[in-house]
């Protein structure tokens, strides 16, 4: 490793050096790891040691660790132009990633006729024609870095589009911990220390589950959803309702397949935005290119980040661009959104390689067969003593395995032990939901069914060991 600093030094330098709270270090020295190098679906630390990575380091290494032409496409542009000047000089690969992301999801959806955004007219700038699917529609996008940020773009285009505050969002949503994320992201884990600096416009209603047992039961749900935010709509303060179409922090939560297109029914009766945060779900990760593909409903905003890239900060703010243009004004030479690295050139260099290379490598497609099969091999995963119930969740590979203990309650004590014996096995693995009690696979969409076999195997031989 550079510098000669081994795991302890790096570690010790970050106590002295880095605010408390960032890096979680456990006092026995079994937890983290030190990563010195990634290539693939593989991770070495800073003592040489080899892991298979199964989170694909928060879901961005989609198309592999250090990806060449990736990685090629970003030294480049660094030779070329490091730097551009945000809203004010643009570059030419600024146009041709919002042109990009145009073709790839509304433009796309129009091609396939599964458009079922509905009318606009009570957005504030001016009345706006229903949309009409037959015709090809684009997009329009603003730029971001991180994915909080475009979750806040999304948030300020509703605010200016229909002039209403007020966002639906839900129970155990994570979208980021901007001030502005921070209203709509659920957990009190997060919001508790800055609950008396947030504007708290965001309504909170229960996510329903598809794994809940009985059909009768999801019905329940939905209709209880429906009702509840029919009322929060009808008063008129509402300006869009905020999703994850699977939530990926909050568990890997997979909604019943009715869930986006009831909200999708609402904000058309209500002339509510639907914002979908696909900052996780999108590109891929789900065996579609996004996850509001698998029930066919289209947005009004889509939310970009992530896997965008391949390992670059950038993300983006995607909406229809009738929606987009009656929420922004034309720039009068100050933009009222903005930052030094919008559309950073790297960024986008690198973004336009990673998109190529998941149609190249069919990628999207290797996503849904391999994820077909982990849900397979995930639900044989049981406890040889039954001391804890395995749950499997998840679509494509947003997979996981959640831990019961026999009464019901999470097993986070249980999950925890696991992913840290897995992780010294040389298997990365993360845990999900409030209660850390879902082992996550979001591996590297480039990942071998023989690498998941391993992965499953050494999972089971973990859950069957439990005392």
């Amino acid at each position: 490793m550079k510098h000669g600093l081994n795991t302890e030094k790096v570690l010790a330098q970050l106590r002295t050096h880095e605010s408390r709270n960032v890096t979680f270090m456990e006092a026995d020295g079994s937890w983290p790891i030190v990563w010195a190098r990634a290539h693939g679906v593989n991770v070495w630390d800073a003592e040489g040691r080899k892991y298979l990575d199964l989170t694909a380091a928060f879901g961005v290494a989609a198309a592999g660790h250090a990806n060449p032409q990736v990685v090629r496409a970003g030294q480049r542009q660094m030779a070329t132009l490091l730097h551009a000047m945000g809203d004010v000089h643009p570059h030419p690969l600024k146009a041709e990633l919002a042109r990009e992301l145009s073709k790839v999801t509304f433009e796309r959806w129009g091609e396939a006729r599964k458009l079922k955004g509905g009318s606009v007219e009570g957005l504030k700038r001016r009345p706006l024609q229903p949309f009409n699917p037959s015709t090809l529609p684009s997009a329009k996008t603003i730029f971001c870095n991180s994915g909080f940020e475009a979750v806040e773009a999304a948030l300020k285009t509703t605010l200016l589009a229909t002039g209403r505050r007020g966002v639906i969002a839900f129970e155990g949503a994570y979208h980021g911990l901007g001030y502005g994320a921070l209203n709509v992201t659920h957990r009190e884990h997060f919001r508790s220390p800055f609950r008396s600096q947030l504007g708290e416009f965001g309504h909170f209603l229960p996510f329903p589950s598809a794994a809940d047992v009985g059909r009768r039961s999801r019905k329940s749900q939905l209709h209880l959803l429906i009702s509840a935010a029919t009322r929060l709509l009808s008063r008129g303060r509402i300006g869009a309702i905020l999703v994850e179409p699977v939530q990926a922090r909050g568990g890997i939560r997979v909604p019943p397949p009715g869930f986006l297109p009831a909200l999708r029914k609402l904000c058309d009766e209500h002339d509510a935005l639907l914002i979908l945060d696909e900052i996780y779900t999108g590109v891929g990760r789900t065996g579609k290119w996004f996850a509001c593909e698998h029930s066919g409903v289209v947005p009004d905003v889509i939310c970009l980040g992530k896997a965008l890239t391949g390992g670059f900060p950038l993300s983006a703010c995607v909406g229809r661009a009738a929606v987009m243009d009656a929420a922004w004004p034309l720039s009068t030479g100050e933009a009222i959104h903005t930052s030094t690295f919008l559309g950073h050139p790297v960024g986008c260099a690198m973004a336009l390689a990673n998109i190529a290379e998941l149609r190249r490598l069919k990628l999207v497609e290797n996503s849904a067969r391999h994820g077909r099969w982990l849900a397979g091999e995930l639900s044989k995963v049981q406890s040889s003593k039954f001391k804890v119930v395995c749950r499997p969740v998840g679509v494509g590979l947003m997979a996981g395995v959640e831990l019961l203990r026999a009464d019901g309650s999470p097993a986070t004590a249980e999950s925890l032990a696991i992913i840290k014996r897995l992780l010294h096995c040389g298997f990365i693995l993360l845990p999900e939901g409030a209660h850390a009690n879902v082992i996550g696979f979001t591996p590297p969409l480039t990942i071998s069914q023989r690498d998941l076999r391993r992965a499953v195997a050494a999972l089971a031989e973990e859950i069957a060991a439990l005392p």
